[in-house]
């Protein structure tokens, strides 16, 4: 019997509850020793619930059903038990301390002490040959804040290799990288299926997952809908969004009748400096217009300065020494603080919904509300009625599949969340819109909502401002795309010009020439 013919892992007639939701029901899932096993179903469907129930970070006791591991019946009390057996996750929100060294980082709760004493040069010479294995060339006394994401995610794939992994559990470990590093990921989990590690990803990538993936698991709605052999079973993206979403999907972007106007939103010569490297340029002699109704794409790299610009123009939330001009419908408007920016018609979305978008302690009715209190208010007190009455409305325009406008937003799927935070915005009703990576995380069928939303509010004349890692997003759902590379506009593109090809000169250093 070969490794991949031999069970590691079965979990058995899972079922997990949370007030108000049955996040597991009945689920089955079986993963051979030595696979790459893809997880797959829309935000919501339980997959990170299912994992964490694997992990321990659910403990026994908590849900019902069995985890059988190497033959064992298993009853994990928490995180530390399941990594005992060389079970580990890494979570889509890095767990990285970033004061700390990388070194620090990687052997924090695991230090290589004798007596209470900590022996630096071991953890060093470990760290580094931890590196190694994931192809990271950098200092292991290098903070984890001064390096990129791609790297941080390497960096925590090396703290799983040291201790002792047998399955490594990643999710969505690519949502957050371009191109290059995501591939540079996979080719690592191929190397680590040669070395005897079993791996289960989940991703919504689903391109990256057929490249890799040996079988997949669907989840729809807290239940398994099947297993696959990707090659036995000739597995294919629609295969897997009907199984998904229970329906074919025909199209990945909504049709949107653009009548688009004239100029209505425009930036110019936009200087941003580091805001602890005076000397270091963010962003440099940025121009850029939207018009009326427009959908306006912005392409980067990772470290091209997409999210510093975003943050800096809204409020000057990011950077140092921000200067340039901002006009809207040819006036000339103030952006120095969230509050004038909001004023005057701004929103933005940020990249990270769960540090900046959401207070996930609150309830939903309190995230829908809260940036634009005065509108539900009355000589400054909050009327509940009228708060009441605008969270409902916005849950229902946005689709927020929640059994309660007071359900904490901290237990809703990464796509309602993100459909919360849309409806935040919405509600201070803005003329223009910052989108920063509106649609990471989150699945094909969220995404098509989050998509039919952005078109419905550029056909009520809205300007969109839209900043995406995934060229076909853009080229789905923009009418022109500006290229960024280095804090510098690099290209102009026409939607009726563009391609992947094209972007992606303009973003390397091809299109600086």
């Amino acid at each position: 019997m070969s490794r991949l013919e031999k069970i590691i892992l079965e979990m058995k007639h899972i079922n997990k509850s949370f007030p108000g939701v049955k996040a597991l029901d009945d689920v089955n899932f079986q993963v051979m020793d030595g696979e790459i096993h893809a997880l797959i179903g829309e935000n919501g469907a339980g997959k990170s619930t299912l994992m964490k129930v694997l992990s321990g970070v659910h403990p026994y006791g908590s849900y019902d059903g069995d985890i059988v591991y190497q033959n064992e019946l298993c009853q994990f009390k928490d995180i530390n038990d399941s990594e005992k057996q060389g079970i580990v996750i890494i979570h889509q929100e890095l767990a990285l301390i970033p004061e700390l060294s990388i070194a620090e980082n990687i052997f924090l709760g695991n230090e290589q002490a004798k007596k209470g004493i900590i022996n630096w040069r071991d953890t060093i010479l470990k760290t580094k040959e931890l590196l190694a294995k994931v192809n990271l060339r950098v200092d292991p006394e290098e903070k984890i804040k001064n390096i990129g994401v791609g790297q941080q995610q390497l960096v925590e794939i090396a703290k799983a290799l040291s201790k002792e992994v047998k399955l490594l559990i990643l999710d969505e470990p690519t949502s957050s990288l371009n191109e290059e590093d995501s591939e540079n990921l996979l080719n690592l989990l191929r190397e680590f299926q040669k070395q005897g590690i079993t791996s289960v990803l989940i991703s919504h990538k689903l391109k990256e997952l057929l490249s890799i993936a040996d079988r997949l698991t669907i989840l729809r709605d807290g239940q398994t809908v099947h297993t696959l052999s990707v090659q036995e079973d000739k597995v294919t993206e629609p295969v897997i969004i009907k199984g998904m979403v229970g329906r074919d999907l025909s199209q990945l972007f909504p049709e949107r009748k653009a009548e688009i106007g004239d100029v209505y939103f425009e930036v110019k010569n936009w200087q941003v400096d580091h805001p602890i490297t005076a000397s270091k340029k963010l962003i440099s002699d940025l121009n850029l217009h939207v018009k009326k109704g427009e959908v306006v794409g912005l392409a980067g790299l990772m470290g091209a300065g997409r999210t510093e610009f975003a943050m800096s123009l809204f409020g000057r939330t990011y950077g140092k020494n921000i200067s340039g001009e901002v006009f809207k419908d040819g006036q000339s408007i103030r952006v120095k603080t969230v509050d004038k920016a909001i004023e005057n018609g701004i929103a933005y979305v940020s990249e990270n919904r769960k540090e900046y978008g959401l207070i996930l302690e609150e309830s939903v009715r309190r995230n829908l509300t809260l940036a634009n209190l005065t509108s539900i208010s009355q000589a400054k007190v909050l009327n509940l009625h009228d708060e009441v009455k605008k969270a409902e409305e916005l849950k229902e325009r946005m689709n927020v599949k929640t059994p309660s406008i007071e359900q904490k937003v901290g237990n809703l799927s990464g796509g309602n969340q993100q459909k919360v935070v849309l409806g935040k915005w919405i509600h201070t009703e803005p003329d223009v819109l910052i989108l920063d990576e509106p649609t990471r995380g989150i699945d094909v069928g969220a995404k098509f909502e989050i998509y039919k939303i952005i078109n419905e509010l550029a056909e009520k004349g809205k300007s969109i401002l839209f900043i995406s890692s995934e060229l076909p997003e853009l080229l789905g759902m923009c009418d022109r795309i500006y290229t960024l590379n280095r804090g510098q506009i690099t290209g102009e593109v026409p939607i009726e010009e563009a391609n992947q090809e094209t972007l992606m000169t303009y973003m390397t250093e091809l299109g600086r020439a």
